[in-house]
C-alpha cells in the first residue's frame, strides 16, 4: 500500500508549511490515472496525523478527470482508462490532466 507513504510525506510538507501552527485543512488533487487510491488516503490519513499539527485536520480530496490532446488531429478529449483513444481513432496523445497527485492548499490557523 503505497498511499502510506503518500500521506506520510503529505503530513510532513504540511506539518513544514505550517511553521508550527495548527493546519485546518488539506485539499489533495488525485488524477484518476494516478495508480493513487484516494479511498485508501483518506482512509490513513487521520492516524498519520494523529500527533501533528495536521491532528484535527479536514482532508479535502478531489478526483482529477483524464484528458488528454490528440497528436493526429488536435482534439482534446476524455481518457477514461490508459486504453482510451481519441474520437479519430488516433492512440498518439499527450496527457493533459489525470496522472497528478498534487497537494493543492495547505489552511493554517492565524498566527498569534
Amino acid at each position: 500500500m503505497h498511499e502510506l507513504s503518500i500521506v506520510c510525506s503529505i503530513v510532513e510538507l504540511a506539518s513544514q508549511a505550517a511553521q508550527g501552527r495548527s493546519v485546518r485543512r488539506v485539499t489533495l488533487e488525485i488524477g484518476k490515472l494516478s495508480g493513487v487510491e484516494p479511498e485508501a488516503i483518506a482512509f490513513c490519513f487521520p492516524e498519520v496525523a494523529r500527533g501533528t499539527p495536521l491532528e484535527d485536520a479536514t482532508l479535502d480530496i478531489r478526483e482529477v478527470d483524464a484528458k488528454a490532446r490528440c497528436d493526429v488531429c488536435g482534439a482534446e478529449f476524455s481518457t477514461p482508462d490508459m486504453l482510451s483513444a481519441c474520437p479519430c481513432g488516433s492512440r498518439q496523445f499527450q496527457r493533459l490532466l489525470g496522472e497528478e497527485l498534487n497537494i493543492k492548499s495547505i489552511e493554517v490557523e492565524e498566527a498569534a
